[in-house]
């Protein structure tokens, strides 16, 4: 059986109606802080794409009012699923925005486990949107995917396997400043700027890094604005992959 769900967000964020525009309506800004690889269509009707890990999604835009109001929504599967997503856009004095974000469609089966991992998931995306805009405004980032299997760990454990990977404190509290040496890696000196029982994300002055950590699969979501970008996605996944075989 399907079920319904939608979850709505509210947030201000410090960039005009056009710069969060960008960041959300267009392929490059949505690589800046989201997942995967995307592609939109710069029209209503047309076609918005995510790729990520090999797999390929597509949606169709359903509004398109540029610094205003974004929608999508996804095909319907055989048994009635789909998700639709709204952005809508609210200029601000001081050069700042309102950002609402509505997530909405039927979910299968395992709905409570789905939605749930999406309730917990939208704070964290739109906190990562705030960084990018407070931090890398104007800027395109590379988006970096890596996943590998935890071999059977726990979060807990996997967490322990990357704090240590990273050279980071085992209680890497958010504000804390850190100097991160993954091996055959570039150091990474930043901050820490979320930090939970599924992920930890890193700014630095050149990216966003994010290590997701699950009982079966660890997933990294990074954001790089720097330069030398054209190997760090199969350096990364070297890396992850040896730390958790």
């Amino acid at each position: 059986m399907t079920h319904p769900f939608e979850i709505e967000l509210e947030t201000t964020l410090p960039a005009s109606p056009e710069q969060v525009w960008e960041a959300i309506a267009t392929g490059p800004g949505i690589d800046s802080w989201f997942m995967g690889r995307n592609e939109v269509e710069s029209r209503e009707g047309g076609i918005a794409a995510m790729s990520t890990g090999g797999h390929r999604e597509e949606a169709v835009i359903t509004a398109y009012e540029p610094g205003e109001r974004f929608a999508t929504r996804t095909s319907a599967a055989e048994d009635g699923r789909f998700m639709a997503f709204e952005y809508l856009i609210e200029g601000r004095d001081g050069a700042s925005s309102v950002l609402r974000v509505v997530h909405s469609g039927l979910l299968g089966d395992d709905w409570q486990d789905e939605y749930d991992a999406l309730r917990r998931g939208w704070p964290f995306h739109l906190h990562t949107l705030r960084e990018y805009l407070t931090h890398f405004p104007g800027r395109t980032g590379v988006p970096v995917f890596a996943v590998a299997p935890t071999d059977g760990r726990s979060a807990q454990e996997t967490r322990a396997a990357l704090t240590r990977g990273l050279s980071l404190p085992d209680s890497a509290v958010v504000g804390a400043r850190v100097h991160a040496e993954p091996a055959s890696l570039p150091p990474l000196d930043g901050e820490v700027v979320w930090s939970d029982d599924e992920r930890m994300e890193v700014r630095t002055a050149d990216g966003i890094y994010t290590f997701h950590h699950g009982s079966g699969m660890a997933l990294m979501f990074h954001h790089l604005f720097g330069p030398d970008t054209e190997q760090a996605e199969a350096a990364w996944q070297q890396w992850l992959t040896g730390l958790l075989s």
